[in-house]
């Protein structure tokens, strides 16, 4: 048998695809160049023994004809990717080859099908697949759809064919309702051919209208495999959750090459938008892997939370006991309130073992977002931290917990509040840092939400902060309390100092002022205590905090189905 294949073709590619057809149809193979030029060769040795045994035996004169072993011979160099020497560079790069890294990802079976294989097929230069994979694939026994850059093209960027390629997986997502895993590592759009797809109505500018149409619907999930400049920045940015590798991936919206040009910044690469820039400063990332690797196994973990769409519920498991006991519980809530503690012991003691995925955790930490199960349902949590700066709401956490309440409610996900507040941070920098413009959007998030909402004010729940965290008026299908709560406008030394300093200040002997001072205190922690909240009907329950786990493990159960109307209009203003 002799194939056929491009000039540029190397001598160990053209071997690759001589053992490759040779065994795949039993015949010596022989591979030329346009010119005529043989650069490669295979001899058939046969079958094995086993093998032979197992073969049935093909209809006598049929089998692939010369023009299914051309084809064959195109797939098997399209699948070799780009120039041999961009291929060389990726180990040193921490990067796997994009045809082994959907290996790594789907396996050799799940990959289900390839579309647009031959794009740029005829182009004078080669361009194989024109830089991109997309297709369909199994992903941890769910359907998904997918596009993966192939970097030993162009850099992985993209152009006309590749820009189409993505658009159809987009839309035909849209029709299937199943997920999209975008694997990106590209250095944005094709500069040099910018007239074939930047701003054409169908070119690179209607990805992210496609994103917009797509989120919420369902759930887009971006990993990056390396640096993303400009256009190719906004996918993840976009995408419902996005993963960065160390070391490997960044994302910004321009190069520091033209950041250099720009403004005259001198910067690198990481320290522009790598992982530690996005994932604490920017809160682009909602979390960093250390390797590929670990990229997927932080994918499927996500995925396991969430459903194929918004009409779907979140896939439940068996039930799991929580890790540590909730005997603990009360033990680990200090009697004081302003004395901090890690609230993860809290809930490592309500939520199935092993079950606590927390996102975002180098971002506003002052309020902790993740998913976890109950009883093998899964729930998002949004906690506050009394660890980080006494729990107050700063404005990078109030808009971390803002978009993990929205995508909760968009994908049907359950939210359980575990508030333990002094309430909105308060002070020149943070007011211009917008912590009224981001927590008017936590409080929208809340009272749109449409989900089941269990709220347990813990500790604490004082001013905003009780509103913030789904509190009594912001219909949770409960309100309950440890006996450790307080909810108030604002704490016993602070109302204290609001309404009686100057009686204070008119005492003129110490003892007689820290005496007033103390009773005072202690009428005010009286009034705010949980057990009036409960006398007067404010909250529904003052639980033993033992039996938190219970509780909510039977509330969760019983509102599962709950539906809740919001007023019929297009859409609010404040996201």
């Amino acid at each position: 048998m002799k194939v056929r294949v491009s000039t540029d073709t190397t001598d160990d590619e053209a071997q690759a695809i001589a053992q490759a057809l040779a065994t795949r149809f039993e015949d010596d193979v022989t591979v030329t160049a346009a010119d005529g030029t043989e650069i490669g060769s295979a001899a058939y040795d046969g079958p094995s023994d086993a093998e032979a045994a197992e073969t049935p035996p093909t209809e006598e004169g049929l089998g692939p004809t010369e023009r299914e072993e051309q084809l064959w011979a195109e797939i098997e160099e399209i699948e070799q990717g780009g120039k041999e020497k961009y291929k060389a560079q990726l180990p040193d790069q921490g990067k796997k080859f994009v045809r082994d890294r959907l290996d790594l990802w789907f396996g050799e079976d799940g990959l289900l099908f390839e579309d647009g294989k031959f794009a740029e097929f005829d182009a004078e230069d080669r361009l194989p697949a024109d830089g991109l994979v997309t297709g369909a694939a199994a992903f941890d026994g769910r359907d998904v759809h997918f596009m993966a850059n192939d970097y030993t093209v162009k850099r992985g960027s993209m152009a006309a064919k590749g820009v189409e390629k993505f658009l159809r997986m987009q839309q035909r997502a849209m029709k299937t309702g199943q997920p999209v895993i975008y694997l990106m590592d590209s250095s944005g759009g094709r500069i040099d051919q910018q007239s074939g797809f930047f701003a054409n109505r169908e070119g690179i500018g209607k990805y992210y209208y496609n994103h917009s149409l797509l989120s919420g619907r369902v759930p887009q999930i971006c990993v990056l495999y390396g640096p993303s400049i400009a256009g190719a920045a906004y996918t993840p940015v976009f995408a419902d959750f996005t993963v960065m590798v160390r070391e490997m991936s960044a994302m910004a919206i321009a190069s520091p090459r033209m950041v250099k040009m720009v403004t005259g910044e001198d910067i690198d690469m990481q320290d522009l938008g790598g992982p530690d820039v996005h994932a604490r400063e920017s809160g682009s990332a909602d979390l960093v892997a250390d390797d590929g690797e670990h990229a997927r196994e932080l994918v499927s973990q996500l995925v396991s939370y969430l459903p194929d769409n918004s009409d779907e519920k979140p896939p439940h498991t068996d039930g799991q006991a929580p890790a540590r006991s909730p005997e603990g519980i009360d033990g680990v809530i200090p009697q004081e309130p302003n004395r901090g503690y890690d609230m993860t012991d809290v809930i490592d003691r309500v939520v199935d073992a092993d079950s606590w995925f927390e996102l975002q955790p180098e971002y506003g930490k002052e309020i902790l977002t993740g998913f976890a199960r109950i009883d093998g349902r899964p729930v998002g949590i949004v906690a506050n931290q009394p660890a980080q700066r006494a729990g107050a709401i700063f404005p990078d956490s109030a808009e971390k917990a803002a978009q993990f309440v929205w995508k909760c409610d968009a994908y049907n996900i359950p939210l359980l509040y575990l508030a333990d507040t002094p309430g909105f941070m308060a002070g020149s920098s943070v007011e211009k840092e917008g912590i009224l413009e981001q927590g008017k959007k936590m409080i929208y998030a809340t009272s749109s939400a449409t989900v089941p909402k269990q709220c347990v004010v813990v500790r604490k729940a004082y001013g905003a902060g009780i509103y913030a965290m789904s509190g009594p008026a912001y219909d949770p299908e409960s309100t309950i309390a440890l006996p450790s709560g307080e909810i108030a406008i604002m704490g016993p030394e602070a109302a204290i100092n609001a309404v009686y300093a100057r009686k204070l200040d008119e005492i003129d002997d110490e003892d007689e002022r820290d005496a007033k001072e103390q009773q005072l205190r202690e009428e005010y922690r009286e009034d705010i205590d949980v057990h009036r909240m409960a006398s007067e009907v404010v909250i529904d329950e003052i639980v033993p905090p033992s039996t938190l786990r219970t509780e909510l493990e039977n509330r969760f159960a019983f509102y599962e189905d709950v539906e809740k109307d919001r007023p019929d209009k297009k859409h609010g203003t404040i996201l």
